[in-house]
């Protein structure tokens, strides 16, 4: 395992594995128009060239040999979707392809989230999860995140809520 920042040079690659694991991990429960609404919106590339050329937005690649098995994407500053203030650092992305799932990848995409709070004199690390992706929230709480609020999410036209997830650091 290794993780790698991800650069403009990145970014085909940073588009695929955006698709699939939002794919992956979120098909299954919304309807096909409201994935393709958002994935479209979301992905493509002239949003996340602008992502990655915002110096408050940093995109991490994880990978197992030579695959990349996911990616972390975090904002600090005016970056947030939140206003949480230049004290906090917001875990936007994280995601893990299904097959690697399991293998602790997730929690290194965490630690280095962490690293970098640490680093850039952060007081809390906090991100938003869908209130139905149990397995996440589940995950998060192990790891020291506490439910601290809520916010809306559009899937499509779907509105949907966010659970705000904050841990403080120490």
């Amino acid at each position: 395992m290794r993780i790698k920042k991800c650069t403009m040079k990145d970014l085909p690659i940073l588009q695929d594995i955006s698709y699939e694991t939002f794919y992956e991990t979120f098909s299954n429960q919304n309807s096909p128009e409201n994935m393709k609404a958002y994935l479209d919106k979301a992905f493509n590339q002239k949003q996340l060239t602008k992502e990655l050329s915002n110096d408050s937005s940093h995109f991490f690649f994880v990978y197992v040999n030579d695959e990349v098995a996911g990616y972390l994407k975090v904002n600090t500053d005016d970056a947030q979707t939140e206003t949480m203030g230049y004290e906090a650092l917001e875990i936007e992305r994280i995601y893990i392809k299904s097959k690697f799932q399991r293998h602790g990848l997730g929690q290194d995409l965490l630690e280095k989230a962490m690293e970098m709070a640490v680093k850039n004199h952060k007081k809390k690390i906090w991100l938003g999860v869908w209130e139905k992706n149990e397995k996440a929230i589940a995950f998060y709480k192990k790891m020291g995140f506490v439910h601290t609020g809520s916010h809306s999410f559009f899937m499509g036209d779907e509105e949907q809520t966010d659970l705000i997830m904050t841990k403080s650091i120490v």
